[in-house]
């Protein structure tokens, strides 16, 4: 399943699980509103959908990376309460509220939405000690004797063994009580989403050309070496504010963010070209209407690669026209 797929199908979910009949009562029994797993290599956009589908639907969300929590922020602390037991009293061990849990309240009194999504991301490489607690909550929804509260879907998210060594795998009892959605990297959905957060006209048309470009996750001995959705993201971004302040980007930039010698060097090199046809076929004066029309004869003759290369820049020039009417 894309990562588009895998976003409408939580949807649904979100919809099915707040449905209720005349009564008032779910329409799919609390007991069997399962938990969605997400299990997909690292950043391919685990996370952005959660952030998209909670501003769409108009819901809450709180998120944690379970990697940053131990088995007390997941249960809360132990306290010693004096209780009354046939006619004696006792001491005993209570827990205070599980830090997650009161997030969800604090979202839900900070924004007053009611229903939500609960998004706990590295699911699968938590700590020994929290381990169990994350199995529970998968299974009963609940930390503890502490429930997640009813109108909030549990969302977990975690990358198969192969790309994280820390990587715990689950049992068939717990796989038995989730939704499992496997999510594989897909440059076309890529694409649609790139289309739409204006990522750099020279990062998408080179994709174009170059698909097996996309992604690409290799750990040979103690060396890795990978391309991910999120890198051209974040390389996007960065080479946009650059040239915003008239600072280059030069290979050593795309080397921090396209960590596979090969995908970096290639876009490196186009992204030479990628400037020089910026100087050489004048953007501005093509949108304008004031071209030469010695340049439409040039671009006419010019090679495929050429050719990709000042689409690339249209779509970056429209791209940054449209952000500046959006802001």
């Amino acid at each position: 399943m894309n990562i588009q797929e895998a976003k409408e199908t939580i949807e649904k979910a979100l919809r099915a699980y707040f449905a209720r009949d005349e009564i008032g009562f779910p329409l799919v029994p609390l007991r069997q509103q399962r938990p969605i797993l997400l299990i997909g290599p690292p950043g391919i956009g685990k996370t952005a959908i959660m952030e998209q589908i909670a501003e769409e639907c108009g819901v809450g969300l709180v998120a944690y990376t379970m990697t940053h929590h131990t088995r007390q922020s997941a249960m809360g602390l132990p306290e010693i309460c004096t209780r009354e037991i046939e006619g004696k009293t006792v001491h005993t061990t209570e827990y205070t509220m599980s830090e997650i849990i009161a997030s969800i309240y604090d979202c839900m009194e900070q924004t007053g939405k009611k229903r939500g999504i609960l998004f706990l991301d590295e699911i699968n490489c938590v700590s020994e000690t929290l381990a169990p607690v994350m199995l529970q909550l998968l299974q009963e929804k609940k930390f503890g004797n502490q429930h997640i509260p009813d109108d909030w879907l549990i969302v977990a998210a975690g990358n198969p063994p192969e790309y994280n060594k820390s990587v715990r795998e689950f049992d068939v009892a717990t796989l038995d009580r989730v939704r499992k959605i496997e999510v594989v990297p897909e440059l076309s959905v890529w694409l649609s989403y790139a289309e739409k957060n204006q990522i750099h006209g020279v990062v998408t048309t080179y994709l174009m050309a170059h698909s097996d470009h996309f992604y690409s996750v290799s750990q040979e001995a103690d060396e890795k070496r990978f391309v991910t959705a999120r890198g051209w993201e974040d390389l996007s971004e960065l080479m946009q504010v650059y040239e915003s302040l008239g600072i280059p980007v030069d290979r050593q930039v795309v080397e921090q963010y396209l960590q596979l010698p090969q995908v970096a060097s290639d876009f490196a090199n186009y992204l030479q070209l990628y400037n020089k046809y910026k100087q050489v076929y004048r953007v501005d004066e093509l949108l304008s209407g004031t071209w030469e029309p010695v340049r439409a004869s040039e671009l006419r003759d010019a090679p495929f690669d050429e050719k990709l290369g000042v689409l690339g820049l249209l779509l970056s020039r429209l791209a940054d026209g449209a952000r500046a009417v959006s802001y």
